[in-house]
């Protein structure tokens, strides 16, 4: 019981620096990205599934593993995954980002849609022609949420399951988006702004010797754990601008909202304020989705120990390779050099945008997103009884992982645990913490390591412990 207790206790304390911690955390309160590489959920494990699969992913973050898997997985193969997030606002950004992967190539080119994903995706602020798609792209959201069908008028982008409040919410959010990003915005959040108080805050009086700390946490953190990919540019001016994917000359300059978020700080007479603002990561960079890892060993080439590719120019052929692959699942071959032009290309901003009914169906493939709160109720459901072949813990909420899980598995159930390897605020020591502790959760949920796994310190794979 007092080593439960422990558990718990260590538990509940890193779920309050990673979740709602201080504001000087680099990892931030709110998850715009995830701490690992996009991974094929269904290759992790000891099991081969066939036929249907369900996967549950629990604050993901963002969609990158469900883009890996469904890319991955062959066409017969039917996939039904269902997410469950720690906030509103990052539902509202899978959304987005799982709406502009499914648009159409008659409308935007895989190009075009590469870029301005990366662009949403990592960059503090934006270009206009990108703005413009957001908007319209919010505005076709609205109507998806606020559909009152019992049908989701999209597979992948199913907000049914969710409560009237929280679908209430996207809506607010998405309009937030559309106010924000309007000409008439009254006293706009300036990401240039909010994004130095992060800074400030968490460096506290390094702040003025912080191109050394950027060096440092590159040079010393990521580089030494196999990031080596990344640059040291790039780092450099994201960290300082929050700038990370610049792959076309144009002016960054507008604010994205999709990165902003209002926080609620408690004042010193007992009242809380809400703030908008920048609250993400600050310090492992969103490089790591899809910028790190790749198949392709012509892109991690290196000249006198220097790497002749980037971390942006893996994350853009990571992407637009995704994208092809998705486009050919629904039977629309194309490839990557008969893209039009950007300037040629049937862009949204030059026609009416698509609505969800219009975007790309992917055939056997579907993404419901959950109530907030639903990880502890679904055990009390029938249907969710023994039901998930794969479930996904982010490093942010694997103090939810408990015995609970145990009763929503499939009987060859796979458990995937994010590890803090690229959460940069964590020493070894703690990093090592982290990783037993996850196990430890594990164990006590009915989970133990999957033997022939190889500990890459990124993820740990377990399996349903064997009946003895």
């Amino acid at each position: 019981m007092q080593h439960n207790q422990s558990i718990k206790t260590w538990e509940n304390r890193l779920a309050d620096r990673m979740s709602a911690g201080r504001a000087s955390e680099g990892a931030g309160c709110i998850a715009w990205w995830g701490f690992s590489p996009a991974r094929n959920l269904l290759r992790l494990g000891p099991v081969t599934f066939d036929g249907e699969v369900n996967i549950l992913l629990v604050g993901s973050g963002d969609p990158r593993h469900i883009l890996k898997t469904v890319a991955d997985s062959p066409d017969k193969q039917n996939l039904h995954i269902w997410v469950i997030e720690t906030s509103m606002e990052v539902v509202a950004r899978q959304l987005l980002l799982l709406y502009l992967t499914l648009l159409p190539q008659e409308r935007m080119g895989i190009n075009e849609k590469t870029e301005v994903f990366l662009e949403l995706f990592g960059n503090g602020e934006i270009r206009s022609q990108t703005e413009e798609t957001l908007r319209r792209a919010a505005a076709e959201l609205i109507l998806s949420v606020t559909e009152t069908t019992e049908e989701a008028m999209h597979a992948c982008l199913n907000t049914t399951l969710l409560k009237f409040r929280e679908r209430d919410e996207l809506t607010r959010i998405f309009k937030l988006w559309l106010q924000e990003t309007s000409p008439a915005a009254s006293s706009p959040v300036l990401m240039s702004k909010a994004w130095d108080y992060r800074v400030r805050q968490h460096l506290g009086t390094r702040y003025d010797s912080r191109k050394g700390c950027f060096d440092w946490d590159l040079t010393m953190k990521l580089h030494e754990k196999g990031c080596g990919i990344i640059s040291k540019q790039q780092y450099m001016q994201w960290r300082e601008k929050g700038l990370a994917f610049e792959m076309r000359e144009g002016i960054y300059q507008i604010t994205n909202p999709t990165l902003l978020s209002t926080r609620v700080f408690n004042q010193q007479k007992g009242d809380k304020v809400g703030i908008r603002g920048y609250w993400g990561d600050i310090v492992s960079s969103p490089y790591l989705s899809f910028g790190v890892e790749t198949d392709d060993r012509s892109l991690l080439k290196t000249q006198n120990g220097q790497h002749l590719k980037t971390a942006q120019d893996l994350s853009y052929a990571n992407v637009q390779g995704l994208f092809q692959s998705l486009s050919s699942r629904r039977g629309c071959l194309t490839a990557p050099h008969s893209d039009p032009d950007a300037g040629m290309a049937a862009t949204l901003s030059q026609q009416e945008s698509p609505s969800v009914n219009d975007l790309m169906p992917l055939g056997g493939v579907s993404v419901t997103f959950l109530p907030l709160d639903s990880l502890q109720k679904l055990p009390q459901k029938q249907k969710y009884r023994h039901y998930f072949n794969t479930i996904y813990f982010s490093t942010t909420c694997v103090y939810q992982l408990g015995p609970a899980m145990r009763q929503i598995a499939a009987p060859d159930g796979v458990l995937v645990v994010e590890l803090a390897k690229y959460v940069l605020d964590l020493n070894k020591e703690q990093e090592a913490g982290f990783a037993e502790k996850a196990a430890s959760s594990a164990l006590e949920a009915g989970f133990e390591p999957w033997r022939e796994a190889g500990s890459d310190g990124v993820h740990a794979v377990l399996v349903q412990q064997k009946k003895k």
